[in-house]
């Protein structure tokens, strides 16, 4: 049975911190690969001004040179808001052979029992919570803790610093950070 990590996100834009969570859970769980999942409109954070499409781009764009990750676009192309459940279902309808783990932050974990549908989430993917070193996960729910280096970033400082004119380097992959540039994402309204 194919094991594959899912890693879900608006994306807005991948950083390096996603890959290095990516990377860190892939290696950790031995899995044979790792998809990540742009969403359209997640139910918990508000909609996006940046393309789904755009930012389905700069993920490929951002995984591009590693064999072991891909992005899949289930999610962008339902449209929508966006279920985790929904997503999950579908997916094990076409992949019968494949089993899912289902990567989260440490900071999501703690709320994990609220979310949608969660009995029937448990059946159908293993939760993988991303931590810290030195810290613990606390949730009822189960949940594969994966320890990943500590690394401050985040899509809202990078889109901030973007608008301000400020660097992206050593936080944006190298093609992602040309392809902002290129359709001018994020910069002053």
């Amino acid at each position: 049975m194919k094991k594959i990590g899912l890693l879900g996100g608006t994306f807005d834009p991948p950083h390096l911190g996603h890959l290095l969570i990516a990377e860190e859970v892939y290696r950790s769980l031995q899995l044979d690969e790792v998809w990540f999942i742009p969403s359209h409109d997640p139910p918990h954070k508000d909609a996006t001004d940046t393309p789904a499409r755009d930012r389905a781009n700069m993920t490929a764009l951002a995984t591009e040179d590693n064999e072991h990750f891909s992005v899949n676009t289930i999610e962008i192309e339902r449209t929508g808001v966006s279920y985790t459940v929904d997503t999950i279902r579908t997916l094990r309808e076409q992949y019968e052979d494949a089993s899912f783990y289902f990567i989260i932050g440490g900071d999501i974990v703690e709320n994990l029992n609220k979310w949608y549908q969660i009995d029937e989430l448990l059946t159908l993917v293993t939760f993988v919570g991303v931590k810290r070193p030195g810290y613990t996960l606390n949730s009822s729910i189960p949940v594969t803790e994966v320890e990943v280096p500590v690394f401050e970033v985040s899509s809202t400082l990078i889109r901030e610093r973007i608008e301000a004119g400020e660097s992206t380097r050593y936080l944006l992959p190298d093609s992602v950070k040309d392809y902002v540039k290129e359709r001018g994402l994020y910069g002053k309204k």
